[in-house]
């Protein structure tokens, strides 16, 4: 599953967004917006997360579910396995498939905690290696 190149442009792409997803889903929370919205946008940021950790060491993250995407991050990094379960969770929501609008089930997203995903994100947030980030960065 390790492929030896890592596509800077792509970690940037999906870092930057997952920080801005992030940072907008605690922003909507502490304003008061809807949870729903706070949950779309916070799972945003967690999808663009797993997906910038593949990207930063250069592996090509397999299915597009969170399950198979903690399963990519987890050939690189060490996930706890309380947060693994938390991110694996959320796939029902989206109905095993996170691109899909015909099959999301947003009925389910007002019995959600969105602050809980806020709280997921916070933890996978601390997954990256902030010294790998600067000596490949720059």
């Amino acid at each position: 599953m390790m492929d030896n190149k890592i596509n800077m442009e792509d970690f940037k792409k999906n870092y930057k967004s997952a920080k801005g997803f992030h940072h907008r889903a605690e922003q909507f929370s502490r304003e008061g917006w809807d949870s729903v919205v706070i949950f779309n946008v916070a799972s945003m940021a967690l999808e663009s997360y797993l997906v910038a950790l593949c990207n930063l060491y250069g592996v090509m993250p397999m299915g597009h579910t969170y399950g198979y995407l903690v399963d990519s991050a987890e050939t690189v990094v060490d996930v706890p396995s309380s947060l693994d379960d938390e991110i694996r969770s959320l796939d029902p929501i989206f109905n095993e498939y996170l691109c899909s609008l015909e099959s999301y089930d947003s009925s389910i997203l007002k019995l959600l905690d969105s602050d809980k995903l806020i709280s997921i994100c916070n933890e996978v947030s601390k997954l990256f290696n902030q010294e790998k980030i600067s000596s490949i960065c720059g």
